[in-house]
């Protein structure tokens, strides 16, 4: 019976995330279209911050509850998932052209956070003090993106007069939040029975961070990227996951630094291979881009590989 409620409530979790997704692509998309601001960057701020409070709630109570492992592999698995999982399933389905304005400048923080970061946890901890230099580089893509969202919001106010109406904003915007509601529970069903099963079969917490719970809390940047791929919105597919990576790297571990009290434990798994791979991935994803402004099918298939691999040896 045990087991059977557990499947049960797993089966809930897949229908709310799946549902969830639906309703929360709909509102991100209405927003992009009523304000003009383009699509990449309302999935770089918007869609990004809605998507990466599961990793963040995770990460919090896996420090409070002494779960460090869990909370730092949670963290940075999170981001090597959806680079490698998901944007390459993205990148494999719809290969897509990208405006280096818009991009240029959030793939170099993404790839500066990475590296800071895998520097700064190479003697085994991350410090509070050190770590304010991953929020510095926080501040300023949240700059970034406000920077490109007001220019597009005074262009689109020169090119056009756009009226909405306040029922029709109220009820985008509660879908929005409703399926950013049901993806979040959906998550956290799939994520709570899914380690508890994988506990269970003895496999360390350690891995599981860095494999269930990471792609259990990306779940939210997977539905929207699978959902933005059948609705052929490769660009706000593409900025969700840039934008929840930088916010994993700069944001997640320096606050369970802060709240571990000024001293996070960084495990040797961590600094020898998650942190090297999630930095090997983010490379991968940026470069192409930055030199042609498209990516490619290829691209996908390398870091699916990559990411196939690493899980491999984390497995064996």
């Amino acid at each position: 019976m045990e087991i059977l409620a557990a499947v049960l409530l797993f089966l809930l979790g897949l229908a709310l995330i799946i549902k969830g997704g639906d309703w929360f692509l709909d509102g991100a998309v209405w927003i992009a279209e009523a304000t003009g601001v383009p699509r990449f960057v309302i999935g770089a701020t918007v869609v990004s911050l809605a998507t990466t409070l599961p990793e963040l709630t995770v990460s919090i109570t896996g420090v409070l509850q002494g779960e460090v492992d869990l909370a730092v592999g949670n963290a940075v698995g999170s981001v090597t998932a959806n680079v490698g999982l998901i944007l390459g399933i993205s990148l494999v389905c719809i290969p897509s052209r990208v405006s280096r304005q818009q991009f240029e400048q959030k793939a170099f923080l993404m790839v500066c956070a990475a590296a800071l970061l895998m520097v700064l946890c190479r003697r085994g901890a991350l410090e509070t003090g050190p770590a304010l230099l991953l929020l510095v580089i926080f501040v300023l893509y949240l700059w970034s993106n406000l920077r490109d969202a007001r220019s597009s919001l005074a262009e689109n106010r020169r090119e056009r007069g756009r009226t909405v109406s306040r029922r029709q904003m109220v009820s985008k915007l509660f879908l929005f939040a409703l399926g950013i509601t049901a993806i979040v529970i959906g998550s956290r069903l799939l994520i709570d029975y899914g380690s508890e099963l994988a506990l269970l079969m003895g496999v360390p917490s350690s891995i599981i961070g860095v494999t269930m719970v990471a792609v259990g809390t990306s779940l939210p940047e997977l539905v929207t990227t699978l959902t933005a791929i059948a609705r052929k919105e490769a660009s706000m597919s593409v900025g969700n996951i840039i934008g929840a990576n930088v916010i994993d790297l700069t944001m997640i571990l320096p606050v369970c630094s802060a709240v571990s009290g000024g001293r996070l434990t960084i495990g040797k798994q961590t600094t020898a291979l998650d942190l090297p791979v999630c930095l090997l991935l983010c490379c991968v994803a940026v470069l192409p881009p930055l030199l042609t402004e498209r990516f490619y099918r290829w691209q996908g298939v390398v870091m699916l590989t990559l990411y196939a691999g690493y899980v491999t040896v984390l497995v064996l």
